[in-house]
């Protein structure tokens, strides 16, 4: 009995010694990842999808058009008795372009933003254009009727021509142009008041 005791105990306590050193381990794995987390700061960036699911993170954005005249267009209102708007129609006043999309989930929380915003943006003299991109105007009707929009909404083709010629690949994004025509801001995402207003000094050269 006292020999079997002899050779079983070193490969107990082996055992023991391994169970412990991989127990450590992965506790001490855990605190790490755990430290980690409580460590890092957490984005406050507002993000938004792509129809690709990709998340992006809102904000102002670089873009080849800044400095550049704006890209024309003329196009037909969904919440206006259909008539032609063309960007002309704003030559000799600062206009705000906000291009959107009904499946869009920041867009719903963007547009009603954006509808309180519109007296006060009317009062500065700035206007304010919605387009509806990349889906059938009757979806984008339904949504300006359902959040009671009335500044001025227009509705590009499905994948159509206005949307590239501003580059936009993602829903919302706002364009910022002066009074002579020229972009001079971009955001992309869902635009906020604090975010308005930092690319609002810009468009009054402040």
């Amino acid at each position: 009995m006292e020999t079997n005791q002899a050779t079983t105990n070193p490969k107990s306590r082996k055992r023991s010694i391994i169970v412990f050193v991989v127990t450590n381990i992965l506790i001490i794995g855990v605190l790490v990842l755990l430290w980690t987390q409580l460590t890092t700061p957490a984005s406050n960036a507002t993000r938004h999808t792509s129809p690709d699911d990709t998340l992006i993170s809102a904000g102002d954005a670089p873009s080849p058009l800044i400095g550049k005249a704006a890209p024309s267009f003329a196009l037909s209102t969904i919440n206006g008795n259909n008539k032609s708007v063309s960007l002309a129609d704003y030559k000799g006043k600062p206009v705000i372009i906000n291009f959107w999309a009904s499946w869009c989930d920041p867009c719903v929380r963007e547009t009603p933003f954006l509808q309180r915003s519109w007296p006060d943006l009317q009062s500065k003299g700035i206007e304010l254009l919605g387009v509806d991109g990349g889906e059938p105007s009757s979806a984008g009707i339904k949504f300006l009727q359902k959040y009671g929009v009335g500044y001025t909404n227009v509705a590009d083709t499905v994948g159509g021509d206005t949307l590239i010629s501003y580059g936009v690949t993602n829903k919302p994004e706002t364009f910022f142009i002066d009074r002579n025509g020229k972009v001079v801001a971009h955001w992309i995402g869902e635009i906020d008041a604090a975010g308005l207003q930092q690319e609002l000094a810009k468009l009054q050269g402040k």
